[in-house]
């Protein structure tokens, strides 16, 4: 059985925090690997700036390609239409039932889980590894989530904070103040080169 660790996103762009999360729940959940998954398109949000699903794929590959066990699943980019996560466990599912799928959320993300398509799937196909920030805490997010598991298949696990988001890369790209040290250093000179995120421009 293998035990896999599995972090969605829509990485536009991939940064530094993204990576400090996969290698915590890489070192803390005992998993064999993480993949990246980038979404082709949020089912609930639109995507500003978006400079398309195969450059984010690609800046994906970008950041994980010196990082150990850290990888990039490109399923729901290959996949048509809004990406939902039940759909890719699925299919993950279907490929290997042996192995131990992980899902990798912040607190913030966890607390909506009912809002989630088919949320009972989504437990019963993956262990949800939720790492705390946004003043929710364990207890708290557990009870709230109490209707939906059997309180098995959700862990928690901690990690340093970093304070960065894809939104706050892109609006310092966007203002010339540039994003130095927030993204990986292969990720910042594609962005670069392609004049990504530009005037709030893909």
């Amino acid at each position: 059985m293998t035990s896999r660790g599995l972090l969605g996103g829509t990485f536009n762009p991939p940064h530094v925090g993204h990576l400090a999360l996969a290698r915590a729940a890489l070192a803390g959940l005992g998993l064999d690997s993480v993949a990246l998954v980038p979404v082709r398109t949020p089912p609930h949000k639109p995507l500003p700036d978006d400079p398309g699903p195969e450059l984010r794929l690609e800046l994906c590959r970008l950041a994980v390609r010196d990082e150990p066990g850290i990888g990039v699943l490109d399923l729901e980019i290959a996949r048509p239409g809004p990406s939902y996560t039940v759909d890719t466990l699925r299919t993950l599912h279907e490929c290997d039932p042996s192995d131990e799928l992980t899902f990798i959320v912040g607190a913030d993300v966890a607390a909506g889980l009912h809002d989630w398509r088919e949320p009972r799937e989504v437990l019963r196909l993956a262990r949800l590894a939720v790492v705390g920030r946004g003043g929710i805490g364990d207890s708290q997010l557990r009870e709230r989530l109490t209707d939906l598991h059997d309180g098995t298949r959700i862990i928690f696990f901690e990690m340093t904070a970093i304070d960065v988001s894809s939104t706050l890369v892109r609006e310092r790209i966007a203002a010339g103040s540039g994003a130095v040290g927030l993204m990986p250093e292969a990720v910042a000179a594609r962005v670069s080169e392609l004049d990504l995120y530009r005037d709030g421009d893909a």
